[in-house]
């Protein structure tokens, strides 16, 4: 049996055993007779005992399963989150552009939640990030045959210095929840500075030509993947790596295209209150 690391086996006490919210951490409870529907009160017409425990069996059952597959969050915080803003764009070639769809913004609590996570290594924060994840929607007709997702790389450097890389931790997990698995054939190239405090202009000049292809994309169906997609400037120069256009010569129309079907999902995306 395959060891679980530590912040796995986190994510497993969170998700099977400790049935409080991950952000308020109230406990997720409900008295017994609220399992009961209305139509089976003690006030409603008599119901042969068989049929009564059948029906209520069901039912309680039904109640059960929409109760612990919720989420990681109680109701009351969950609706306190602003999920999936509009969906936005960045082009990423002559008459393409790169769609990026976010989770929530870049607010409080996720944001809290990201920085602990990726500069202090706090994964109590994993569960909350993972049910922002479980927010994103399921790329369309991408399937674990068709597409693949591939999450933002970091450097050598950067990841010795940090001792983990926080975007994988987040797209095993992404993967794990679309069922459609990862391809790292992407490499960072270690001249940029962090994009932190940067303008839009800035960004993109610091990543110019950071991304380079170690290997083919096995699939046409790309799905790129970063924690936070401030202006999209990464997702942008990765998309351009990652981009290659048609070939329009009418000698080459029998070929397979070389284009790529790009989108990208962030978990957050700016802040709602700028």
């Amino acid at each position: 049996m395959r060891r679980l690391a530590p912040y796995q086996t986190g994510l497993w006490l969170a998700e099977y055993v400790d049935i409080r919210c991950q952000l308020c951490r109230v406990y997720r409870s409900t008295a017994p007779s609220q399992l009961l529907p209305s139509h089976l009160s003690p006030a409603a017409p008599p119901i042969a005992d068989s049929m009564l425990t059948d029906i209520y069996r069901s039912k309680v059952a039904r109640y059960i399963h929409r109760h612990l597959s919720r989420g990681l969050l109680c109701a009351h915080c969950h609706h306190g989150i602003t999920w999936l803003p509009k969906p936005f764009r960045v082009d990423i070639a002559a008459g393409s552009a790169l769609g990026i769809q976010a989770s929530t913004f870049y607010d409080y609590p996720i944001r809290q939640a990201i920085r602990a996570f990726k500069h202090d290594e706090d994964m109590s924060k994993l569960p909350l990030l993972l049910h922002a994840i479980r927010q994103l929607p399921r790329p369309h007709g991408c399937h674990h045959d068709n597409a693949v997702i591939v999450a933002m790389p970091t450097t050598p450097q950067r990841l010795v210095k940090r001792g983990f890389d926080p975007v994988s931790i987040l797209a095993a997990q992404l993967s794990k929840h679309w069922q459609i698995p990862l391809w790292q054939g992407v490499r960072r190239i270690d001249h940029t500075v962090s994009q932190q405090g940067l303008t839009r202009d800035e960004r993109l000049s610091n990543l110019n030509n950071a991304f380079v292809l170690t290997e083919t994309p096995p699939v046409k169906r790309l799905l790129l993947f970063d924690n936070v997609a401030t202006t999209g400037a990464s997702l942008q120069a990765l998309g351009r790596a990652l981009y290659k256009p048609a070939t329009n010569t009418a000698s080459a129309s029998s070929l397979p295209t070389n284009r790529y079907h790009l989108s990208a999902y962030a978990l957050a995306h700016g802040s709602q209150y700028r």
